[in-house]
C-alpha cells in the first residue's frame, strides 16, 4: 500500500515487525481502522534488518513463534533448533501473507513526528514521505534492538574500504572471500558472525572491547518426534511457556531450584556439564542464585572459563577471551564454534586492554600498543584492511522510540519526559502522552523473555483496552504520574536485589556515550502479566480514563 485517501484512523502503527504485525491483526479482528508505517521496504523488523552471517535466533523455533491462530501453528514447518534469520524472515512474510497484512502497511516510509491534539484528543502523525495522518492511538512498535550504533571512532568516515553494520545489513550477499576483515565487537552478533567470516575471509581481526560469556547452542535439524509432540500439543505447550521465568523453555531441561553452594564441586560439575552439552540458555537454570549470589554465580563463571582455556590451544589468547564479570548480567551468548574460530591461523584478536583502539584510518584500523604489565602505551599499529564489520550493537529499547519527534500533553516532548531515563507504567505507557501505547517498551520484561511471549501478552492488552474504551464511549486513557513513579520505583528494587545491574551492558544503556544509566527492563514476566491483568481488571488502576 503506498497511497490512501484517508487520513483518520483509530490507530497508528509505527513498524512491521513481530509486534507490529500482530497488532494490526488484532486491530483488524476488532473491527478498528488502522495504518502501519514501516522504513524497511517489507516487513520482519529485527529479521529484516539483521542479515549479517549466522543470524540466528536464541530462543528455540518451536517457542519463538506467534501462538494466537492454532492453524498458523499447525501448518508452519521450521527446520532447526535454533532458526536462522532466512527461516524466520520467511516465516514473518508467511504470517503478512496469510492474514493479507500488506494492504495497511505503507513501506519505505519513517514516521518523523506525532503530536498529541489535546482538543481534538487524537495524534497528529507526520512521514518523510509528507504525509499527515490522525489517529486515536498511537503504538509503537519499534523493537528494543532496532536502533543501531555506530560509535564515532576517529576518522570513522575516511576509511576507503567496505564498511558494514550488522544491524543494517545489506539485502545482497557480501563475499569475504580473499579480503582481509576486521570485526569490531564481540556481542551477540559479532559470535555469531565471527565463525562464519573466519571461514571465508583471507584473515580476520576480531577488536574486543570486553570478553563475553557463550554457551554452545547445540543448533541442529528438529527431530520430527519433537516437533509431532509439540504440535499435538501446542495450546497447552504455550501456556507452560507463559508460566515460565522466561516465557520458554517448558520442554527443556527444568529450572533446579537449589543453590549453586548447596551442592559440592563433582555435583556443581557435572550439572553444568548436562546443560552445556545440552546447549541453550538452560545452563543458568542449573541453580536457582546464579542471578542472585555472587558466590553461587563464580561456580557458574569459572565452569565457562575453563571450557574456554580447554578450547582455545594459545592460552594468551584463552585469558583474553575469559570475562572476568558476572555472568548473565548481560544477554549471554549461543555460539556454534565461536571459541574454536581463535584456534584458526588467519584470525586475530586484539582486546582492547593491550591494543585499543585509537582511530580507523583510510588503510584500516590504528591501535595503540600498551604494555600489559605496566599499561603504559609502548607505540602504535595499523591493521590494514580490506572490509570493517561494526558489531557495535544498537541505542537499545529506547533508541527507536525516541527517534520519532513525539510530543504530548502541553507539547512537552518525550526525550524531555525521559530525560533522567525511560519512566512508564508498566512498559506500555507514559504520564502526559495519552493513548500511546509501546510494546515491550522499558519498564516490561521485554529483552528478559521470549520476545514473541512478550509481544503477544502486549498485543493483547493494548487490543483489551482499546476495546474497552470504545465500549465505555472514553476518549482517552494515560497513566497517573503516581502510578509511573511507583513502577519505576519497582523496576529499579527488582533489579536491584539480583546480580545483573552489575555490568556495563545495554541494559543499563552503558554502551551509548550520554545515555542516562538506569535498568531498562523488567526482571520477572509471569508476574508481569499477572500485574497487567490486575490493572485491567480493576478498571485500569493507575491510568487516567476520560
Amino acid at each position: 500500500m503506498s497511497d490512501t485517501a484517508e487520513t483518520r484512523y483509530d490507530a497508528v502503527v509505527v513498524g512491521a515487525g513481530l509486534s507490529g504485525l500482530y497488532m494490526l491483526h488484532r486491530l483488524r479482528e476488532s473491527g478498528f481502522s488502522a495504518r502501519v508505517f514501516e522504513a524497511g521496504t517489507d516487513v520482519g523488523g529485527t529479521w529484516y534488518w539483521n542479515r549479517y552471517p549466522g543470524a540466528r535466533c536464541d530462543i528455540e523455533s518451536m517457542e519463538y513463534s506467534y501462538s494466537f491462530d492454532e492453524a498458523l501453528q499447525q501448518e508452519w514447518e521450521w527446520t532447526e533448533r535454533f532458526a536462522g534469520q532466512p527461516e524466520i524472515l520467511r516465516y514473518i512474510e508467511h504470517v503478512a501473507d496469510r492474514f493479507d497484512l500488506r494492504r495497511d502497511i505503507t513501506f519505505e516510509t519513517r514516521v518523523l513526528k506525532a503530536a498529541f491534539d489535546e482538543a481534538a484528543c487524537h495524534w497528529r502523525i507526520e512521514t518523510d514521505a509528507g504525509e499527515t495522518v490522525e489517529a486515536k492511538a498511537l503504538v509503537m512498535a519499534t523493537g528494543c534492538l532496532s536502533s543501531a550504533n555506530l560509535p564515532e571512532f576517529e576518522g570513522r568516515d575516511s576509511f576507503l574500504g567496505e564498511t558494514y553494520h550488522t544491524g543494517r545489513w545489506p539485502h545482497d550477499h557480501v563475499d569475504f572471500g580473499g579480503k582481509r576483515v576486521g570485526i569490531i565487537g564481540t556481542g551477540s552478533s559479532a559470535i555469531q558472525a565471527i565463525p562464519i567470516i573466519a571461514a571465508e575471509s583471507e584473515h580476520l581481526t576480531v577488536f574486543q572491547r570486553t570478553p563475553n560469556y557463550s554457551v554452545p547452542a547445540r543448533n541442529g535439524p528438529l527431530d520430527p518426534d519433537y516437533v509431532r509432540e509439540v504440535k499435538a500439543e501446542y495450546p497447552e505447550f504455550r501456556v507452560h511457556n507463559r508460566l515460565m521465568p522466561a516465557g520458554f523453555g517448558s520442554k527443556g531441561l527444568g529450572r533446579n531450584d537449589v543453590s549453586a553452594l548447596a551442592d559440592g564441586p563433582a555435583v556443581r560439575e557435572a550439572r553444568f556439564a548436562e546443560r552445556w552439552e545440552h546447549g541453550g540458555f538452560g545452563f543458568l537454570g542449573a541453580y536457582n542464585d546464579l542471578l542472585f549470589n555472587r558466590d553461587a554465580n563464580e561456580t557458574a563463571a569459572d565452569f565457562v572459563r575453563e571450557r574456554i582455556r580447554d578450547t582455545v590451544k594459545d592460552p594468551e589468547v584463552a585469558e583474553r577471551l575469559c570475562p572476568d564479570n558476572v555472568i548473565g548480567c548481560k544477554r549471554i551468548c549461543l555460539d556454534t564454534r565461536y571459541f574454536e574460530t581463535y584456534n584458526r591461523p588467519n584470525v586475530e584478536l586484539l582486546a582492547a586492554g593491550t591494543h585499543p583502539i585509537e582511530r580507523i584510518t583510510s588503510a584500516g584500523v590504528m591501535v595503540n600498543v600498551m604494555n600489559p604489565e605496566t599499561g603504559e602505551q609502548e607505540g602504535s599499529r595499523e591493521i590494514s584492511l580490506d572490509c570493517i564489520v561494526f558489531a557495535t550493537g544498537f541505542d537499545a529499547m529506547t533508541g527507536a522510540v525516541l527517534s520519532v519527534d513525539i510530543s504530548g500533553r502541553g507539547g512537552r516532548t518525550l526525550p524531555d519526559a525521559w530525560s533522567a531515563g525511560p519512566r512508564t507504567y508498566l512498559g506500555l505507557g507514559t504520564a502526559g502522552f495519552p493513548n500511546l501505547f509501546m510494546i515491550t517498551g522499558p519498564g516490561s520484561p521485554s529483552v528478559l523473555t521470549n520476545m514473541v511471549v512478550a509481544i503477544e501478552q502486549h498485543v493483547d492488552w493494548i487490543g483489551d483496552c482499546l476495546e474497552y474504551l470504545r465500549r465505555e464511549k472514553l476518549a482517552t486513557i494515560e497513566a497517573t504520574p503516581e502510578a509511573q513513579d511507583a513502577w519505576v520505583e519497582h523496576v529499579n528494587s527488582v533489579a536491584d536485589k539480583t546480580l545483573m545491574p552489575t555490568c556495563n551492558s545495554w541494559y543499563l544503556g552503558r554502551n551509548i556515550p550520554g545515555k542516562p544509566q538506569v535498568f531498562m527492563p523488567l526482571i520477572g514476566f509471569p508476574p508481569y502479566a499477572e500485574k497487567c491483568a490486575e490493572v485491567a481488571a480493576n478498571g485500569y488502576e493507575g491510568f487516567v480514563l476520560r
